[in-house]
C-alpha cells in the first residue's frame, strides 16, 4: 500500500543466497518512514486482470504489447527520479523503459517548457511525485496517473479528473502479499514469538518457562473488517486453520463467497468485536473509517482478544489502544501499519511487551513489487491507447 508527505531513509535489500538472479540490490518502497502514511481502498476501480506462469514461477501480469519505437517517439512519464532515497527501483526503471520514455521531476523542471508536452503520464511511485493542481497545470498532454500501489488517498482524484486525466491503481497485485502478513502477524502475535525470540537469544536466558504460553488459532474465530480483495484472501488462508471466520463489510458478499471461505457476515461491527478473538482491519481509510476503531470498539472486544491492523494506522486511535494494552482491555496487538510511520523512538506503543509492530511490509516481496509495476504500466498503456483501463478509480 500518496499525497507527496515527507519519507525517511529506505533500506536496502540484498537476494543472493543461491539466487543468481535475484543477485541485485534494491531499495524497497514498503519499508520507509512516513510522517502520515497512504490508505488503501477508498476507491471503486474495475477489475479485469490476467495472470499466468513466467519462467521463473512467479505470478505475472500480462502487460499489452507496443510497437517497438525508437526512444523519443515513446510516450513520456513523469516520475520523481531513479533510484536513490526516494526515485523508482532501478528493476522498475527497466520495466518502464521498455514502454515510455523516463523524465525525472529534475528533467521537468529545468526545461519545462519543452518537456512538458511530451509528458503523458505519471508514474507514482511510494506517493511521489505530488500530484498537485500547478502540476496538473503544466502538464497539458497528460491522460493518465499510473499510482503504483493501491491506497490512492494522497491524490485528490476529483480534482485530477477535472483535469480530464484518469487514475489507476493497483489491487490485484498486492492482495496476496498483504493477506499473507495479515496471517503472518496473527501467528506470531498468538504464539509470542517476536517476545520468544528475544526470550531464546538473550544473554540473560538460564532456562526456558514452562509457563510461557500462547494461544492457538486454530478453530479460533476471526473477525475481518473490510471485506475486500485482500480481507477475502485472509478468509481464504483462514479457512485452512478451521476458523470461524466473522466478517463486517459496507455490502455482503454474495452467498456463494461466503460459502467457500465458511464466512458469516456481521451487518453490526459491534457483534463481530464482542464474537471474536481476533480482530483484523483491512479497510479505506475515509473520513468514515478515520479512528474507526476507539476506546468504545476496544472495550468491546474480549480481553483474551488481538487486534491486528494491515489497514492503514489513522484506522485506529491509537491514544485508545495505548490504554487498552496498558490496562488489558485486549490482550495484544499486532500492526503493520501505524500514525505516523514510524512512530515517535519514545512513543508509549514501542514501550509495550504485548504489541508487535513492523515496518509496513505488507507488500515487501520481490513479487508484489514486480507485479505492482506491470499493473501500473498495463493501466497506463491502456490509457494511452484508449482502451478499458484494468484498474480504473473513479471520484467519489
Amino acid at each position: 500500500m500518496f499525497r507527496g508527505r515527507p519519507f525517511g531513509l529506505l533500506k536496502s535489500l540484498h537476494f543472493l543466497d543461491g539466487h543468481p538472479n535475484l543477485a541485485h540490490k534494491f531499495i524497497h518502497p514498503a519499508i520507509t518512514s512516513h510522517v502520515h502514511h497512504c490508505q488503501k481502498r477508498n476507491v471503486d476501480y474495475r477489475q479485469s486482470y490476467r495472470t499466468g506462469p513466467s519462467s521463473a514461477g512467479r505470478r505475472t501480469l500480462d502487460v499489452p504489447q507496443t510497437k517497438v519505437m525508437a526512444e523519443q517517439e515513446l510516450p513520456g512519464v513523469l516520475i520523481l527520479d531513479i533510484g536513490g532515497t526516494h526515485g523508482v527501483l532501478e528493476n522498475h526503471v527497466a520495466l518502464l523503459k521498455k514502454h515510455f520514455r523516463l523524465i525525472t521531476m529534475k528533467e521537468f523542471l529545468e526545461n519545462k517548457k519543452e518537456v512538458s508536452k511530451k509528458i503523458q503520464s505519471v508514474f507514482v511511485f511510494e506517493c511521489r511525485p505530488t500530484i498537485d493542481r500547478e502540476l496538473l497545470e503544466s502538464l497539458p498532454n497528460l491522460k493518465v496517473i499510473g499510482n503504483s500501489g493501491v491506497g490512492v488517498d494522497h491524490l485528490d482524484v476529483k480534482m485530477i479528473s477535472n483535469f480530464g486525466v484518469k487514475v489507476t491503481n493497483t489491487p490485484h497485485a498486492v492482495a496476496d502479499s498483504t493477506a499473507d502478513i495479515g496471517m503472518a502477524l496473527m501467528l506470531a502475535s498468538a504464539r509470542r514469538l517476536v517476545e520468544g525470540c528475544q526470550i531464546a537469544i538473550s544473554s540473560d536466558t538460564k532456562y526456558f518457562a514452562v509457563d510461557w504460553l500462547g494461544v492457538e488459532v486454530t478453530k479460533a474465530t476471526l473477525g475481518i473488517i473490510g471485506m475486500g480483495s485482500i480481507g477475502y484472501k485472509v478468509a481464504q488462508r483462514a479457512k485452512a486453520f478451521e476458523m470461524k471466520i466473522l466478517y463486517h463489510n459496507r455490502n455482503q458478499r454474495k452467498k456463494e463467497e461466503e460459502q467457500a471461505v465458511g464466512a458469516h457476515y456481521c451487518e453490526k461491527m459491534e457483534d463481530l468485536l464482542q464474537q471474536s478473538d481476533f480482530v483484523m482491519l483491512v479497510v479505506n481509510l475515509t473520513p468514515e473509517t478515520h479512528k474507526l476503531i476507539g476506546k468504545r470498539e476496544l472495550g468491546l472486544m474480549k480481553p483474551t482478544a488481538t487486534l491486528i491492523n494491515i489497514s492503514r494506522g489513522a484506522v485506529i486511535d491509537q491514544d485508545a489502544l495505548v490504554e487498552a494494552l496498558q490496562k488489558k482491555v485486549i490482550m495484544a496487538a499486532a500492526l503493520d501499519v501505524t500514525y505516523p510511520e514510524p512512530l515517535p523512538r519514545d512513543h508509549p506503543l514501542l514501550k509495550l511487551n504485548n504489541i508487535i509492530i513492523t515496518p509496513h511490509i505488507g507488500t515487501a516481496t520481490v513479487q508484489a513489487i514486480h507485479m505492482m509495476a506491470e499493473e501500473a504500466i498495463a493501466n497506463m498503456l491502456a490509457a494511452l491507447n484508449g482502451k478499458p483501463i484494468p484498474s480504473e478509480v473513479f471520484p467519489k
